[in-house]
Order: structure tokens, then C-alpha cells, then sequence
């Protein structure tokens, strides 16, 4: 997860960035009329969530450069193959410190490829290769990155598994990004390097209705506040969320904002995307050793799911021929 400190500042500096609006999202027809969709919402799988948590923790720590990196990677390159229709790696080289090359790789899934109604949900499946916030002082060791990392992975391989199971009413694609945690504290040059990547790459065909980024949505007593960025360019998408959370019960949803939190979804915003982040900041083993499946919940990751579904399924106007 991204550096907390400097968020004033670079909140200035990103609001004075000139922005691509880049194109209007696509419709169907302007000819067609259109309905929210009546069919059943899956039932996210808690257990099932929590257990891809655990196995990518279990690899180790997933810092770019690392056999644990590989063998994570290959992982989650399997399990969406077996439930996307299609699935292709974005792989990039970025030089880093001290002229180190970081050899990453995007993850991209997609479903119901017919759609031109299309969400993008993602998630960073790498981890942080320190930990800046040790109790103690800063430990030049990487972080297991169960919350940080795993969790909002764990939440999209399950709803993944949904898809396949009953396919979305809308197109959905699943991005998870590779080096998101990579920078020094207090320098984001090198943070979100594959949303980066991957929104100065984007082909201008690609224009998805909204982006929901997921990160460290697994922690015991999770609290989702509405991210700051995220009201400023998706207001709407994030009242919908909300909204919807609270239609439901699903009270780890909170009424309140949180500060401007530098993460995947800024990348998106810069091009004209409209991207709301969901992330519970306040989270005692931030960027510690101590950052372990054992101060995650089932409970948390399925209050995530299920109101995603809820929206995937049933919120969002599809066209009638």
C-alpha cells in the first residue's frame, strides 16, 4: 500500500496535472431501451476468500524479483484461467534504485466479452519489500502483505469463481497489479508501477463505466470509509457503493471520509477514468512484519464481495434488444 505521508502535497500536485477526459463511455445502442437485471446474486464464499489469502501468504513474501514473486504469480495466472474467459499477463521492466530492473507483470482477466457495459475491478498482488513500519524501527526484511496485498486479491479470485459459476450481466475485467508497493517512504515515483504501466498503455477502445480498486479490505473490524480522491472523481460511483452497502446491512461501509490516499486508482483518474478506491488505512501492522492472515477475517472479505456482486449484478443497467 502507498506512502500516507505528502498526501497534501501531492494532492496539489495531481490536481494541477492536466487530465486525459478521454472518451465518453461506449453504449450500447442509443436506440435501446435498458433494465437492472433480475437474476440471482451469487453467494460470495467466505471460506473459499480466505483461503486464497492464506495461499498467496503462504509463497512468502511476493516482492518483485523473487522466486515467491513467480511462484505467485504463476498461481494466480492458473486460478483465473480457470474461470475468466480469457487471461494474459502485461509483463514491463522498470529500472528502480541502486540499478536494479524490476521484472513485473500485470494480471488480466476478462468475462462476458460480448458486453460493451464493462467494470474493472483490481487489486496489487505484490508486497512490500520492507518493512518501514516495524515496531522498533524500519526492518530491511519484506512483509508477508496479508491485508496489504492478498486481501483485495483473495476478494476478486472469489468473485472470479462467481462469474464463472454465473456469468455477470454486464462485462467484467480484473486487473491485478504488480508493484504497487515497491517505493521508498515518501517517494512515489515508484509506487503503483503496473497501473502506471498499464494506464500509459491502455488502448483508447478500452473505457470501462467506472474502476474499483481494492486494497487491505481484510483486516479484523474492517472500516471502509470513502476515500478522498475517489469522492472528488467518482462521487457517484462511490454513493452507489455506498448505497448499496447500506441497503444490504453491511455496516463495515462507513459513513465518513478519509484523507486523499495515493493508490491504484490515482493512475486511472489521470486518464480520464472515473475510479474509486476502497481501503480501511487505519490498520495497526501497516507495512510490518506482523501483517499475517491471523489479522484478517472471512467476514471482512465477504462484506466486500457480496456488496460488489450486489452491484455487478443487479445495479447497473443493462440494454434490452
Amino acid at each position: 500500500m502507498r506512502n500516507a505521508i505528502g498526501l497534501i502535497i501531492m494532492s496539489l500536485l495531481i490536481s494541477s496535472c492536466s487530465k486525459n477526459p478521454g472518451k465518453k463511455p461506449p453504449s450500447e445502442s442509443s436506440q435501446q431501451t435498458s433494465r437492472f437485471p433480475t437474476d440471482p446474486v451469487p453467494r460470495f464464499n467466505s471460506k473459499t476468500a480466505f483461503d486464497f489469502l492464506v495461499k498467496q501468504v503462504n509463497f512468502g513474501p511476493r516482492a518483485p524479483n523473487t522466486a515467491a514473486h513467480q511462484q505467485c504469480l504463476k498461481y494466480l495466472t492458473q486460478v483465473l484461467s480457470q474461470y475468466a474467459d480469457t487471461v494474459h499477463l502485461q509483463e514491463f521492466d522498470v529500472p528502480v534504485y541502486n540499478g536494479i530492473t524490476l521484472h513485473l507483470a500485470n494480471i488480466i482477466a476478462n468475462f462476458n466479452m460480448k458486453s460493451k457495459t464493462r467494470v474493472l475491478l483490481t487489486a496489487h498482488w505484490d508486497s512490500r519489500p520492507r518493512a518501514d513500519h516495524q515496531p522498533g524501527g524500519p526492518v530491511d526484511k519484506p512483509i508477508p502483505g496479508a491485508d496489504d496485498g492478498a486481501s483485495g486479491v483473495a476478494v476478486l479470485l472469489e468473485m472470479a469463481r462467481d462469474f464463472k459459476e454465473s456469468p455477470p450481466p454486464i462485462g467484467v475485467d480484473i486487473i491485478l497489479w504488480d508493484g504497487e508497493d515497491y517505493g521508498r517512504e515518501g517517494d512515489l515515483n515508484y509506487y503503483c508501477l503496473g497501473s502506471k504501466y498499464w494506464a500509459a498503455t491502455r488502448s483508447p477502445s478500452y473505457y470501462p463505466i467506472f474502476a474499483i480498486n481494492l486494497d487491505m479490505i481484510g483486516q479484523k473490524g474492517l472500516e471502509i470509509p470513502k476515500e478522498g480522491y475517489s469522492i472528488e472523481n467518482a462521487r457517484d460511483v462511490v454513493d452507489l457503493i455506498w448505497n448499496t452497502a447500506a441497503q444490504m446491512g453491511v455496516t463495515q461501509f462507513v459513513d465518513s471520509t478519509s484523507s486523499l490516499i495515493y493508490d491504484d486508482q490515482v493512475p486511472l483518474d489521470n486518464i480520464g477514468l472515473k475510479a474509486v478506491d476502497l481501503i480501511d488505512f487505519n490498520y495497526k501492522y501497516w507495512h510490518t512484519l506482523e501483517d499475517t492472515p491471523d489479522k484478517c477475517s472471512p467476514t471482512s472479505l465477504a462484506a466486500v464481495g457480496k456488496v460488489l456482486l450486489e452491484v455487478i449484478y443487479r445495479k447497473i443497467p443493462v440494454p434490452v434488444s
